[in-house]
């Protein structure tokens, strides 16, 4: 029985339809506000027996592990809401997994500009809503039933729920974002909303369109992805009260590392390693988005190729083993080795934009994040 768009489901109906175990998503639903606090941590998800290696991710988490765990409970707080709903929904996508980078930039930002306040903890957690709530719509406007390897919001709660839910952490984070006392603040993150939106309905239009060229793909992830990495960093640095070449130059290392952030999601969508550790295969390709692997395969192709493209992808006519097809073209063209390219591209805009600041843990740990963006796994 197929998901239906707008219907909400029991979350035992959903999980049975999506292989995953129903004890999981009943679990997520009524957890602990300590429970959300401790998945909050990058390093949640480490078998204290086995733990993994670690990473600059780990790194980052560690350096800022007091502002870190001050932001996790203002975010706990600012989901509670009388409307029980609310908080519910909240805490089943915040508590889901994910990186926490973005918030991560924030404080490490803040750091780096010997900050030595506390506003950059609200604007850590306004950073995390925002991106939180554009996961919520992606996943009604994109009908995806799955987030991170669990059933999403919208096929457990609705399509109606994520997006009010969503709109209620958009609002909470202009709340922080006022806090701050910093016109100048609410600006920059209020036209990184603005910048997201449009880069959001400029990938629906660009949607089954292989006509698609790489300018506008650039467009469309610079606008939906890059954008809040470049804010999360910039407003440190105006909290900070740092010269605006230095918030220039955190702008240019988010953005850059937003942009290559994006680059190896788009590859790591049509990547084996990702079916070797469970995860999903094929999202984009499913749903008909034109990213830079697709744009170069097609752009290189042969006719008859190109002819597969549209079928596949503009008219949405998929059958098994397209996929495979699909990948076995990218591979023969060198779109997935290329796009790896471009990213590393960008990694090094990204480190050489924070040349400007003097060395220091600080700097030291996000010129190694820009590494674990283009190696990461997942």
């Amino acid at each position: 029985m197929p998901l239906h768009s707008g219907s909400a489901l029991d979350p035992g109906v959903a999980v049975g339809m999506l292989a995953v175990p129903k004890a999981v998503v009943i679990e997520r639903m009524v957890e602990t506000e300590l429970a959300v606090v401790t998945n909050l941590d990058p390093k949640r998800h480490e078998a204290p027996s086995t733990p993994a290696p670690s990473t600059p991710l780990d790194a980052l988490a560690d350096l800022v592990a007091d502002d870190l765990l001050a932001v996790n409970g203002l975010i706990v707080q600012r989901m509670h809401s009388s409307v029980e709903m609310i908080p519910r929904l909240a805490s089943y996508i915040v508590s889901a997994g994910g990186k926490r980078l973005r918030p991560l930039l924030t404080l490490a930002s803040a750091r780096l500009c010997c900050y030595a306040g506390d506003r950059h903890l609200g604007l850590a957690a306004a950073v995390e809503f925002i991106h939180t709530a554009t996961l919520l719509h992606d996943d009604v406007v994109d009908e995806s039933n799955l987030r991170r390897g669990l059933a999403s919001a919208n096929a457990v709660f609705g399509n109606k729920a994520s997006v009010l839910v969503g709109d209620f952490l958009f609002s909470r984070a202009f709340l922080l974002m006022v806090e701050a006392g910093s016109l100048e603040v609410l600006r920059i993150l209020s036209q990184a909303s603005v910048v997201i939106a449009e880069g959001e309905v400029l990938q629906l239009q660009t949607t089954n369109d292989t006509s698609t060229g790489e300018d506008s793909y650039l467009q469309v992830i610079r606008a939906k992805t890059a954008a809040l990495f470049a804010a999360a960093c910039r407003v440190s640095a105006v909290v900070a009260g740092r010269p605006a070449a230095e918030a220039d130059a955190l702008d240019t290392y988010g953005l850059n590392l937003g942009i290559a952030f994006q680059l190896v999601d788009d590859v790591l969508d049509y990547s084996a390693l990702q079916a070797r550790l469970g995860k999903t295969v094929g999202d984009d390709f499913r749903e008909g988005k034109i990213t830079l692997p697709v744009v170069l395969a097609i752009r290189r192709g042969t006719e008859e190729e190109r002819v597969f493209w549209r079928r596949v992808l503009e008219d949405t006519e998929q059958t098994e083993g397209d996929l495979d097809q699909a990948i076995r073209l990218m591979t023969r063209h060198g779109a997935l080795r290329d796009t790896m390219d471009r990213a590393r591209q960008y990694g090094a805009l990204a480190r050489e934009a924070l040349g400007r600041f003097a060395d220091s843990p600080e700097k030291r740990v996000l010129l190694e994040i820009v590494d674990f963006v283009i190696e990461r796994e997942y």
